[in-house]
């Protein structure tokens, strides 16, 4: 009889693994600072959840080929790698021009959730991570159903794990915002961490060339 839940065998090792990557500056962390400074707390907080939700989905997509598709096909590994630093620029361009007038507190907690998951969607290199990564945490497991359950398992853990590393995020951003964000500063800080989203973009994108 096949088991229907695996434990993973390496899933400690998988932990550190993954808190080591999301500990790394990325894309996400320099939206959720740029963000949570200019908008508060809440507003970060909905953008936690979009890359949530993102990485979940990448998560879903990737246990059903979507990685492998990407690895295996050049053309749409591109298209997705430009869409993404393409939008990340986009964004990056936004918070230096600034918020011409004041948005609903919903509509801009809803622009921030939509956002971050369209950023994460457009990751392909959240995408590579699943079929690049993981897989070596698997080596000791199972095939078949116990195989799948375990990857289940390790993307699970993973987006545990980014979730609340972005929560943190945006908690210090916040409480740094009263010192960042008054008077003259407002702009100064807003238009460096744009542009420090600006050039994680560009690492992003000739970062994950092939």
């Amino acid at each position: 009889m096949v088991p229907i839940f695996v434990f993973p065998p390496r899933l400690f090792e998988f932990i550190l693994t993954a808190l080591l990557i999301e500990l790394t500056p990325g894309p996400n962390m320099a939206y959720l600072a740029a963000l949570t400074l200019g908008s508060g707390k809440r507003v970060g907080f909905a953008a936690v959840t979009g890359i949530c939700l993102g990485l979940s989905g990448i998560g879903l997509l990737a246990a059903f080929g979507l990685a492998v598709f990407l690895d295996q096909v050049p053309l749409a590994y591109e298209a997705l790698r430009y869409c993404g630093a393409a939008f990340m620029l986009y964004l990056a361009w936004e918070g230096w021009r600034g918020a011409e007038g004041k948005a609903d507190a919903a509509l801009t907690k809803s622009g921030a959730f939509f956002r971050a998951l369209i950023t994460n969607l457009l990751n392909p290199k959240a995408a590579l991570f699943y079929v690049a990564v993981l897989p070596l945490f698997l080596e000791a497991t199972p095939q078949a159903a116990g195989l799948q359950s375990a990857t289940f398992v390790l993307a699970a853990v993973y987006v545990a794990i980014a979730t609340l590393i972005h929560f943190l995020i945006v908690l210090f951003a916040d409480a740094l915002r009263p010192y960042l964000v008054e008077g003259a500063r407002e702009t100064i800080t807003r238009r460096l961490l744009s542009f420090s989203l600006a050039l994680v973009a560009l690492w992003f994108f000739l970062g994950t060339r092939r």
